[in-house]
């Protein structure tokens, strides 16, 4: 396989940045500008059609590169509970979610025009919400910009006072399974191209809420 000329991240997620950069790794942002799958399939299908669109995009923009795409979504049963709206969907998702169990899909991409590579991953968690009430949403919701995050929440930023357990990675409830893709990154030999030399990983799952 000839090896690729960059490491592109198809995502404007700063969490997704955060996650590679944390771990070690070298990357450029490139948005892809597709329209997103919204509904009327099951959540892991959505989240694979997603992170499979935005990857594409930019891979057929760059096909001598290695690109990342990976979409995120809440699944409440069969309800798909994505970037609420406005404040007043992310106050009702909140609702929806208090004292319930629900599970986050995250699906990743690793496209390679060039050397004709293609691998698609899918990660789920359980979560669980303590029951809280409008007083607790309030607080939350002045805390945390929720408008960019699947579910209206995100597990980092104040989780304490919505979550009460969550199965691991941790990272993949952020929105990237950092473990998986750095494995996969890794079994093709990318970490000599795109990883700092002698990179102690610390897992975001290991961590305390951030």
């Amino acid at each position: 396989m000839p090896k690729p000329n960059e490491f592109i991240l198809a995502s404007g997620s700063p969490r997704r940045s955060e996650l590679l950069a944390a771990d070690g790794w070298r990357f450029q942002v490139i948005v892809a500008g597709v329209e997103e799958c919204t509904g009327g399939v099951s959540p892991v299908e959505l989240v694979r059609t997603n992170a499979l669109r935005k990857a594409g995009e930019v891979a057929t923009q760059h096909p001598n590169s290695l690109v990342l795409g990976a979409d995120t979504t809440v699944a409440l049963g069969e309800s798909i509970l994505n970037k609420p709206a406005d404040h007043r969907e992310a106050r009702q998702m909140l609702h929806r979610l208090s004292g319930k169990e629900h599970v986050v899909h995250t699906a990743f991409v690793l496209l390679y025009k060039a050397g004709g590579l293609e691998e698609l991953e899918v990660i789920s968690n359980r979560v669980s919400f303590r029951q809280f009430n409008e007083d607790t949403i309030e607080a939350y919701l002045q805390n945390v910009h929720t408008l960019d995050k699947a579910g209206g929440y995100a597990i980092q930023e104040h989780g304490d006072l919505i979550i009460e357990s969550y199965e691991q990675p941790r990272s993949n409830i952020i929105g990237l399974p950092i473990e998986a893709v750095g494995a996969r990154l890794k079994a093709h030999g990318f970490e000599r191209l795109f990883r700092q030399a002698n990179k102690i990983s610390v897992s975001p799952s290991a961590r305390g809420f951030l």
